[in-house]
């Protein structure tokens, strides 16, 4: 063959093997654009912004060919609607924390947090290695719902009041803006659990249609301004020893994914599970500092009320395991791996961290 005759013979092949292959290209890396529906406004830069975190990541895993759009809770559906509308197929998903949908079942509830549950390193070792997420996962499908972690806020502060609490009698008749099974314990101790979005708490602090609201901690709730219209701060946040958000996919359109994209996104929701706890730990320590410096005042719940709350968790969770499966194989699971890691943590985490706190004091 002459050289010419070569060189037109292997251009044809190379425009015939190109031709052949760019439609198995454009098959696994198709144009895709979800919609996802926070549970947060965008002036929570640390909870939002994970969602946001997550968006990018997959665009930039897929050269912008996987596009999620991210919307503030009301922009789509508000807050208490984030889980519906994914189940319903109304968004491909959500970004949001899932005890906001107890009412809806309590198991909801424990895959958030459970109180006097883990702590947010044991959280993730229990989602990840621990059956956490086979179970969540097993439970939410009877939702049309795969999940993913999609972040920790760590161990959460203990809420806002308008007056001091030293007393669990000083807890009867309170109203408090609480979330989730903390506010079924809550009531147990006599407070009134109220169920109010984000944007809603200041507000309602500041007419004394609430007394008392618990968020999330200080860098957070600095931005929504609590200390200027109840001043004193309770920690810890019981209820949320380390807060586990969640990413909501609609498993119909899950499975419409190619398996490359489903492992980006669940790459992606791993990235904003660590980047949100990260963020929460570096700008904590100057927001409490601040918020000091502003006046407010920094109290620990007392060991009375500690344990008064610790004995009426357990007292919840007996009644809701009773009545119902998927919670009680959910909470058994936790607790029963709770356990076990405390029998390594107080050997070396606490050991460590106590003698560095005092070390510090020094």
């Amino acid at each position: 063959m002459k050289r010419r005759e070569f060189l037109t013979a292997a251009a044809g092949a190379t425009a015939a093997a190109t031709a052949v292959a760019a439609p198995a290209i454009a098959q696994t890396a198709p144009e895709v654009k979800w919609r996802l529906t926070s549970g947060f406004p965008k002036s929570l830069d640390t909870i939002f912004g994970a969602a946001e975190v997550f968006s990018k990541y997959v665009s930039d895993a897929t050269d912008g060919k996987f596009q999620i759009q991210v919307f503030a809770a009301g922009e789509i559906v508000g807050t208490f609607q984030a889980v519906d509308a994914v189940e319903s197929g109304t968004v491909e998903m959500a970004h949001t924390a899932s005890y906001y949908y107890v009412g809806k079942n309590p198991t909801f509830g424990a895959i958030t947090a459970l109180p006097f549950g883990l702590n947010p390193r044991q959280q993730n070792a229990w989602l990840y290695y621990g059956g956490g997420n086979e179970l969540v996962n097993e439970f939410t499908a009877k939702h049309k719902i795969r999940a993913f972690p999609g972040g920790n806020t760590g161990t959460q502060m203990g809420g806002w009041f308008r007056k001091e609490i030293k007393t669990v009698e000083d807890l009867k008749g309170l109203k408090m803006r609480i979330a989730g099974l903390a506010g079924q314990i809550m009531a147990k101790l006599g407070a009134v659990p109220q169920q109010v979005a984000g944007g809603d708490i200041y507000p309602s602090l500041e007419r004394g249609t609430i007394d008392a609201a618990e968020w999330v901690g200080p860098y957070d709730d600095e931005k929504l301004g609590f200390y200027k219209v109840a001043p004193y701060y309770y920690y810890p946040g019981w209820w949320e020893g380390g807060a586990t958000l969640h990413f909501f996919v609609n498993m119909d359109k899950w499975a419409e994914l190619p398996k490359s994209y489903q492992a980006v996104l669940e790459a992606a929701a791993a990235a904003a599970n660590v980047m949100m706890q990260a963020k929460y730990d570096a700008v904590n320590p100057a927001a409490i500092q601040r918020l000091v410096a502003n006046g407010t005042q920094l109290r620990p719940y007392s060991s009375e009320m500690m344990q008064a709350a610790y004995t009426a968790a357990q007292e919840l969770y007996g009644e809701i395991s009773a009545q119902n499966a998927d919670f009680k194989k959910i909470a058994d699971s936790l607790t029963a791996f709770r356990d076990q890691e405390y029998l390594w943590f107080q050997v070396a985490e606490y050991t460590y961290d106590s003698f560095m706190i005092r070390g510090r004091k020094k």
